[in-house]
């Protein structure tokens, strides 16, 4: 009974440990035990032992008055370490390098990771405002047109099982249910693509469309344009390039065998 015990008290331990990293990836601010205890629910004990325990593991570091934390350099190198070894990235980057200089517009490759999408790279313009879609950003899959294009490739009760029927909003243009996700999906699987203005961040207009690699598929590329300068034809022509893009990074996919 103890061995079981302690694998069950080791799982536990576990996975609270990686819970407790993702609460302070969720934000940019330093945080304090108290703080920790608010967002995650910890017995105050356990909290101390795991924040002691990644922070002598370098996967957290401390303030200079001691009293709050924040992610360290070893999530970063972990996080890294994903990229060098995803056999998409090389494939993809240059896909991405193409299409900006095509468009002038900056351009991004994501993945979905169940409801959110998660940026694994970028190429920004040189006339680009600040984006928050930086590499390892994650964002509601409801709120972005990268995460619309993707969840056009599931079924409805698919969508259902990943997102809430009232969708919590990013900006005022934020689709407001799942019913009108799931028709807008719809709407994205006749076209080929998915588009949004100001939905997940204000004053950028997006079009994005899915890697055609796997089914379903997982990848998504987008180009975002500053509203103010882009009209519906050039919409239109940046469409039609992100379209070529990404069924050529398709067809080099398939061809490489990587799936």
């Amino acid at each position: 009974m103890v061995g079981v015990s302690s694998e069950v008290g080791g799982v536990k331990s576990a996975r609270r440990a990686v819970e407790l990293v993702e609460a302070f990836a969720e934000t940019g601010a330093w945080l304090s035990l108290a703080e920790l205890h608010e967002r995650t629910g910890f017995p105050r004990s356990s909290l101390h032992g795991l924040v002691r325990t990644l922070l002598e593991a370098g996967w957290l570091e401390i303030d200079e008055a001691g009293t709050r934390y924040r992610l360290g350099v070893r999530a970063l190198i972990c996080g890294t370490a994903y990229l060098d070894r995803d056999p998409v990235i090389p494939f993809a980057t240059e896909a991405l390098e193409r299409l900006r200089s095509a468009s002038g517009f900056t351009t991004h490759f994501a993945r979905r990771n169940g409801a959110q999408v998660v940026y694994l790279e970028t190429r920004e313009s040189r006339h680009s405002v600040h984006l928050v879609s930086r590499v390892g950003r994650t964002l509601p899959a409801y709120a972005t047109a990268l995460g619309k294009a993707l969840l056009a490739e599931l079924t409805a009760d698919e969508v259902a099982r990943l997102v809430p029927e009232k969708l919590p909003p990013l900006t005022e243009h934020t689709l407001p249910t799942r019913s009108v996700l799931v028709a807008e999906c719809a709407l994205i699987r006749e076209s080929g693509f998915a588009a949004e203005v100001g939905e997940g961040t204000p004053g950028i207009r997006c079009v994005a469309a899915v890697v055609p690699y796997r089914i379903p598929a997982t990848d998504a590329i987008s180009c975002s344009m500053p509203v103010d300068r882009v009209d519906e034809a050039g919409v239109a022509r940046v469409s039609e390039l992100l379209l070529e893009t990404t069924a050529e990074l398709g067809r080099r996919l398939r061809g490489a065998g990587v799936r």
